[in-house]
């Protein structure tokens, strides 16, 4: 047996200490960075809807919400907060902290349209960034119990006959259907008042009361009862080609009106600092919701039709969108009123 002098032995004891501490300090810090990297959602997370309780995005946004909650583990809280075309509340999810627990929901315009048309406490492109499209809503231009005419020509016809004797309501200044309103009145060289509203529920309650004349709103669980009731009628749509269940039912483009033939793309957006890995993240699990035949069918019911696209493709709809509403927003003189 070989023997070692005691103070190699206490050295090594020494050294092998303090490698075990440095090891152990390495290994204490590893989990930690770990952690924090995984700790997100760490609370739950806000989604913003933009526009008041009732419409479209409001339900879509309530059953999009408890699934995404399951998905990531933790409470999706759905906060509406309407106003000013949507604007209040994106600049309200654009201040929050960028830590991956505020997200708004909305149609594009307040990003692609509103900047053209009012001035904004948000840079559109620079304060926010697009997570995940969710779908594109058709928009209905609908007729109340107050229209005694029978079809779209019978709207041009009047406007014509009576100038500014026909008011149109919408969801708001610089909703896709306020453009609607301004492309008609270009092309038909008509006058017909716009009556804007904050968000789409109050709008079908009027007009389910006849306060007006004339609406354009998106499909919802609030609106489609009453078109299949009569009480509103279907005029016209702004889609790619005619509704499935509205077979009889022209777009605006076989109307004559190219221009106004629109529809409102809806998703997730996110302040624009949030971590990239967290925003994927989100938009990995809108496309698996997406997927999912049960929650399409949901969609498809209300004639809303599944999009599910990631952050580099939706922020390329976004930006040609806004550039293409430069454009048209010039070219009609369109202003917020």
């Amino acid at each position: 047996m070989t023997t070692r002098p005691a103070s190699t032995d206490a050295a090594r004891i020494r050294r092998r200490r303090t490698l075990a501490a440095l090891g152990g300090a390495a290994l204490a810090a590893l989990p930690a960075r770990g952690a924090r990297a995984q700790a997100w959602p760490s609370k739950p997370i806000r989604l913003v809807v933009v526009y008041p309780t009732g419409g479209v995005s409001d339900s879509v946004a309530r059953l999009i919400a408890p699934r995404l909650a399951e998905r990531l583990g933790t409470q999706v809280i759905v906060e509406n907060r309407g106003g000013a075309g949507g604007s209040i509340g994106m600049d309200a999810v654009a201040r929050s902290p960028a830590d991956g627990h505020a997200f708004a929901f909305s149609a594009v315009s307040p990003v692609t349209l509103n900047p053209h048309v009012m001035k904004l406490p948000y840079d559109p492109l620079a304060d926010l960034v697009p997570v995940a499209s969710v779908m594109y809503s058709p928009v209905y231009l609908l007729a109340t119990p107050t229209f005694t005419g029978r079809s779209f020509a019978d709207v041009i016809a009047q406007s014509r006959a009576k100038p500014a004797s026909l008011r149109m309501a919408t969801s708001g200044v610089a909703s896709v259907g306020h453009l609607i309103v301004e492309q008609i009145r270009d092309r038909a060289k008509i006058d017909i008042v716009h009556v804007p509203y904050k968000g789409g529920a109050q709008v079908i309650t009027d007009a389910v009361g006849g306060q007006f004349e004339l609406l354009t709103t998106n499909p919802s669980s609030a609106v489609n009862p009453h078109v299949a009731r009569g009480t509103l009628r279907l005029l016209a749509v702004g889609a790619p080609s005619r509704l499935a269940s509205h077979p009889d039912v022209p777009t605006l483009a076989e109307l004559g009106h190219p221009e106004a033939n629109l529809t409102s793309t809806f998703g997730l957006f996110a302040p624009a600092a949030t971590p990239a890995p967290v925003v994927q993240r989100v938009a990995d699990e809108i496309a698996r919701l997406l997927a999912q035949p049960e929650l399409r069918q949901r969609l498809v019911d209300t004639d809303n039709v599944p999009a599910s696209l990631g952050p580099a493709e939706f922020g390329a709809l976004v930006r040609r969108e806004f550039e293409a509403n430069a454009r048209i927003v010039k070219a009609a003189d369109i202003r917020a009123e």
